[in-house]
């Protein structure tokens, strides 16, 4: 698949919305993430309104794009629907990869703001949606055409130094 080669982390949008075809393609590629005892702990927060981007874009000073893209998707999870709460960041980090792969695959950029176990984004995120208090904010999802020369392109990553057999 060569989006896992491509996908890129892009900062900059171009001003253009993103289309609500792609956008249903893109959450439903993240419902297929697998999960522990297919618990599917999911909930997504479509943002793109552009003063709640603005908002949001206040998270913290790594989240400052989130302002001049079209798009922000919040992954949370819901702790009364949990089945395997141990589990939960790997649920939430298979649909954030798999909702990246196919905005890569439909020609768009993406960048994923981590959210979990920072007490100070998570309430940020809970204070300015009102979310449920069962409802865990996960990732942020940045989702816009790529501006100003950012492109998904391949990138050689490859380190065989990092390969150990049969032992370390």
């Amino acid at each position: 698949m060569e989006e896992i080669f491509t996908r890129r982390s892009i900062r900059k949008y171009a001003d253009k919305p993103v289309e609500k075809e792609k956008i249903e393609r893109i959450l439903r590629a993240g419902m297929q993430a697998p999960s522990a005892m297919n618990g599917q702990p999911w909930e997504f927060l479509v943002v793109q309104d552009k003063l709640k981007l603005q908002r949001l874009s206040r998270m913290s000073l790594f989240s400052k794009m989130v302002a001049e893209a079209p798009l922000a998707l919040i992954l949370m999870g819901d702790t009364k629907k949990m089945r395997a709460k141990a589990f939960f960041p790997q649920d939430m980090g298979a649909a954030s990869e798999n909702i990246m792969l196919e905005a890569t695959h439909l020609g768009l950029g993406t960048v994923w703001l981590g959210v979990y176990s920072n007490t100070e984004r998570e309430n940020y995120i809970k204070d300015l949606f009102d979310l449920p208090e069962s409802v865990v904010p996960f990732s942020i999802i940045v989702v816009g055409y790529p501006g100003d020369n950012q492109e998904n392109k391949f990138v050689d990553r490859f380190d065989p130094k990092k390969i150990h057999y049969e032992k370390y």
